[in-house]
């Protein structure tokens, strides 16, 4: 898949789910750009951008959206992120070196999400919620605010 380039890179990832909040407000940290937006899937943008997937499918994988419309999910989405942030551009060539592999590693940590979120203390449950209430959109006039960020 080739890369997509965006000067924001909308995140929708499940805002009910603790990990997935966790895993989403730690990218955030490390963007350094303020590329970054956070959708949470069960908001009315996240439904709106999320439009063509049963609410079903929309909850099976966290999604990226460009300003173009495209989308990829799961480890394609996570590569893309990774890709997006000065830190983790190598983890994220590797990622895409080998997409089955990434998809299948996706879909392991997916599984056990729950799992997983029970590892997140309650201290970093709390930063990361601050973190996301900062950084996310959840209707098309915050994500438009949150696109016109100063040039860096």
């Amino acid at each position: 898949m080739p890369q997509l380039s965006w000067e924001t890179v909308i995140v929708l990832y499940d805002g009910d789910c603790g990990f997935c909040r966790w895993a989403t407000a730690w990218v955030l940290r490390l963007d350094r750009r303020h590329l970054l937006v956070a959708v949470p899937i069960q908001s009315s943008l996240g439904a709106k951008l999320l439009a063509d997937l049963s609410p079903d499918d929309r909850l099976r994988a966290a999604h990226v959206v460009g300003e173009d419309g495209r989308r990829c999910s799961g480890g394609a989405a996570a590569a893309e992120v990774l890709g997006a942030l000065d830190l983790t551009r190598v983890p994220a060539r590797m990622l895409r070196r080998w997409p089955q592999a990434t998809d299948r590693l996706y879909a392991a940590v997916a599984r056990r999400r729950i799992a997983l979120g029970r590892f997140v203390g309650t201290r970093a449950r709390q930063r990361a919620d601050r973190l996301l209430g900062a950084a996310r959109a959840t209707s098309a006039a915050e994500l438009e605010a949150r696109s016109q960020r100063p040039p860096t």
